[in-house]
């Protein structure tokens, strides 16, 4: 019985260590474009830059002011840090003719990118929008952050500096 127990506890420690390493980079998950074009998320982490995934939808008020907060810095984190932005929205097919209009009348000029299932928004194991996650310049997830307040964007922008500065 001790045997068993130890097997027991092996097979759920690798378990575990997998689960924590998956985590630790994107997933092999399909998104698109506005336009519909089919994109691998994993792209991303490939480019070796830093990376923001913002994770938003058009009927979240918060989601919308961090966006509109970034976008006025945006340009600034551009040239300082090679980085990128990539806002996906987690609206549904039906709500997803509302982003491009919203997108256009707000002037932001991020990547915009739809995960109209879920699929991503699962693999990446979060409830609620805004959610925000940091890709380091070798693909893995560096830092996460839910919600928005006033003031989050300066806190990303230290982590991203933090990375620039490696």
């Amino acid at each position: 019985m001790n045997n068993a127990l130890k097997l027991f506890a092996l097979v759920l420690g690798l378990g575990v260590s997998t689960t924590l390493i998956a985590q630790k980079t994107l997933p092999d998950i399909k998104v698109k474009t506005l336009d519909g074009q089919t994109i691998n998320i994993q792209e991303f982490g490939k480019n070796g830059k830093i990376t923001v995934l913002s994770f938003w939808a058009t009927w979240c008020s918060p989601c919308k002011k961090e966006l509109d907060a970034i976008a006025d810095i945006y340009p600034d984190w551009q040239e300082e840090y090679d980085m990128e932005l990539v806002a996906i929205t987690i609206d549904t097919r039906r709500a997803l003719a509302k982003v491009a209009p919203m997108v256009e009348l707000k002037g932001w000029e991020y990547t915009i990118l739809s995960d109209e299932n879920q699929e991503l928004q699962k693999a990446l194991n979060f409830q609620t929008v805004p959610q925000t996650f940091l890709i380091n310049q070798e693909g893995e997830i560096v830092y996460a952050h839910s919600g928005y307040i006033p003031g989050d964007e300066y806190e990303l922008e230290d982590k991203i500096k933090e990375l620039a500065d490696k």
